[in-house]
């Protein structure tokens, strides 16, 4: 584009026209004024380059010797060709600079494509406490951006060989703003004047398309909360046959009613009855792997821990499995009629060891305490 169109002075201006010009536009297109507006930044930009080429003498002496310059645009370079005072320049063809710039600029003002970039997805898989022991696979439900199979991600599918019925088979497209003549390469044949492609309607030339579909996740036994599984290629694919990114799921452990797991090792609170825990006795406990039967030793406390070796969580690691820790809970009896005292009772006088002691400081007394 011509800096002389752009500032809007002709090639005779003095050094205070090519300022007073500047400031005109600045007051106008400056990013201050036009917060948000990328059609105004880009040409004030343009504006700017070409107020530092006019009002430096031998920059303007060199633009002068080669010519004006050409933008860069979609579809190619935008060059302005003159003036066309054949045609009326009311309405529609009467448009302000703002709306020349806006088309002469807009591709310089676009965000830069990020065609080719993968992206990753990820997601959530809720399991409960037995399927996330168990490991497998299970299925979830996503939605992600995939190649075009119309096109093959091209974006264009292919016709047969023909002239360009956008620019009538001459490569350039013309337009005109005022009476100001305009053209760039034609962006549907990219300037060749020949169409062996047409747009893909399927994609709508983007070369991919949005599917939900159902995606098998391998999860290794003994998945633990939070973990995160790579399922790879299952992402979204980039535009213009990029690369494919990959799914990363989330394992959401439910909690167990009576198992807690930590790390490799699962815990268990196992009630225990007085007698059970005074005499002793076997009793049946449930595990990760169905019901085991578990030795309670005579005399045994409430708080003390029975290890069974190998019966806990499988590592995803290793898969050697961890422990189950039992915790002993001594539960007491209901005492609901006068037998039921009695024997407790009886079984107060034969008890002579005193099971606060030592827990107090020196000075209290470690006397029985007295029956109701």
């Amino acid at each position: 584009m011509d800096f002389y169109v752009i500032l809007g002075v002709d090639r005779a201006a003095s050094e205070s026209d090519v300022k007073r010009a500047y400031r005109r536009l600045a007051r106008k297109y400056h990013p201050d004024i036009n917060p948000g507006d990328r059609e105004a930044v880009a040409f004030f930009r343009r504006v700017t380059e070409a107020y530092e080429t006019l009002v430096d003498p031998d920059r303007r002496q060199d633009y002068d010797h080669h010519g004006p310059t050409l933008v860069e645009g979609k579809g190619g370079s935008v060059e302005f060709e003159g003036f066309d005072f054949s045609s009326s320049s009311t309405g529609v063809s009467a448009s302000t600079f703002g709306d020349l710039f806006a088309d002469v600029f807009a591709g310089s003002a676009r965000v830069p494509s990020r065609d080719g970039a993968s992206v990753d997805l990820h997601a959530t898989l809720p399991l409960d406490f037995e399927q996330a022991m168990r490991g497998g696979g299970y299925d979830i439900t996503v939605t992600r951006v995939a190649r075009c199979e119309a096109c093959r991600g091209t974006g264009a599918r292919t016709v047969a060989d023909g002239a360009c019925a956008a620019c009538e088979g001459t490569g350039q497209s013309r337009w005109t703003r005022g009476h100001m003549v305009f053209s760039r390469g034609c962006g549907q044949c990219a300037g060749t004047g020949r169409r062996r492609q047409r747009p893909c309607g399927a994609c709508r030339t983007e070369g991919v398309v949005s599917r939900t579909e159902s995606v098998s996740v391998r999860v290794p036994p003994g998945v633990s909360e939070g973990a995160r599984v790579q399922v790879a290629g299952r992402g979204s694919v980039g535009r213009r046959g990029g690369a494919v990114g990959d799914l990363y799921v989330t394992i959401a452990v439910a909690p167990h009613p009576f198992f807690r797991r930590d790390g490799d090792n699962v815990h268990l609170e196992l009630p225990v009855a007085v007698h059970e825990a005074a005499l002793g006795a076997r009793v049946e406990i449930p595990t990760l792997g169905g019901v085991a039967k578990v030795r309670i030793p005579p005399g045994t406390q409430t708080g003390q821990r029975l290890r069974l070796r190998g019966r806990g969580a499988p590592s995803p690691r290793t898969g050697k499995p961890g422990d189950l820790m039992v915790e002993v809970k001594i539960v007491l009896p209901e005492v609901l009629d006068e037998r039921s005292k009695e024997l407790m009772r009886e079984l107060a006088e034969l008890s002579t060891d005193d099971v606060r002691s030592g827990l107090w400081p020196s000075g209290v007394a470690h006397n029985r305490v007295q029956r109701e």
